[in-house]
């Protein structure tokens, strides 16, 4: 393997001296170098659009989405999963991450679990996965054979699978269906792809399931009408939601939220619509559960 042929271990000229620069030296030559990031993640848009129409069509079939990487890539994929469902209220199990190792390696590195390709079809197997479901294989080198190893395996069964890697003509691409390479150039400190590469695939990960929840009608407007009330702070943000969408005062909101078990959408509907609890739930049940939906019905 040759690693300095890859766009993340090369040698990035402009951090030759990081280390002989002051302190506020080091963090504005950082800050350049990030400002690459979105710029490299633009030039991707159409193919990062394209694989967000695939996990639609997978998700709204009753699939799944999964993730799987090793290292920064598995963990940035655990961060994007694990934040669903209280953010958007699914089900634990709609988008699940898997990462080299098991859920240990989140924590501290698993030596060799990434470069064990029958541990990707493994991990994938202990999940059920299934031509229904979706996968994306998130490395940033583009090499990971634990990622390779995944992706085959879903793509044996007739999954739609999608690749995030961070460099040119990667290994990865050549088995996936839709390539996704946000390129934001050598890292500030060579091979450390837990910055741009990570902050890359952080964006990117960003997208796809932000766009994917907002076409299941997990978003009204730019507010997260599924989201879980499970602590105070999540309680007070469902009050201000409802009162938001329904124009109402925190009083209005607090009542109708209390007798639709504190699901935003229900309160919404019931407010906007005048309808009980019951019939609003219907009524977004009618209408896969998307609000702007339910009000056009009753026009």
């Amino acid at each position: 393997m040759e690693l300095k042929k890859l766009d993340t271990e090369k040698r990035n000229p402009h951090s030759a001296h990081i280390d002989t620069l002051s302190t506020l030296g080091m963090a504005q030559l950082i800050n350049e170098e990030d400002h690459l990031c979105a710029q490299a993640v633009k030039k991707v848009l159409p193919e990062i659009a394209q694989s967000i129409d695939l996990i639609y069509r997978q998700l709204s079939s009753g699939g799944r989405l999964f993730y799987a990487g090793a290292g920064t890539s598995g963990r940035l994929g655990v961060l994007d999963a694990a934040e669903c469902p209280p953010t958007y209220g699914v089900d634990p199990g709609l988008v699940v991450a898997l990462i080299a190792g098991g859920d240990q390696a989140f924590i501290k590195a698993v030596e060799g679990a990434e470069d064990n390709r029958m541990l990707g079809e493994e991990d994938l197997k202990a999940h059920g996965f299934c031509a229904s479901d979706a996968l994306v294989g998130i490395a940033a080198s583009g090499r990971t054979p634990y990622v390779i190893g995944a992706m085959d395996y879903a793509r044996s069964l007739g999954a739609p699978v999608m690749a995030l890697v961070c460099c040119h003509d990667s290994e990865l691409s050549r088995h996936a269906d839709v390539t996704m390479a946000p390129v934001p150039g050598p890292e500030v400190i060579t091979g450390s792809s837990r910055m741009k590469s990570g902050t890359c695939q952080k964006l990117v990960l960003n997208m796809l399931s932000t766009c994917v929840m907002i076409k299941l009608g997990k978003v009204y407007g730019n507010l997260m009408v599924d989201v879980k009330a499970s602590n105070e702070k999540l309680f007070h943000r469902a009050i201000s939601i409802v009162c938001s969408a329904a124009e109402c005062d925190e009083k209005t909101a607090e009542d109708a939220l209390s007798q639709c078990d504190w699901h935003c959408k229900t309160a919404i509907v019931m407010l906007l619509m005048g309808l009980n609890a019951a019939d609003a739930r219907a009524a977004l049940a009618r209408n896969a559960g998307h609000i702007a939906d339910t009000l056009a019905e009753a026009q």
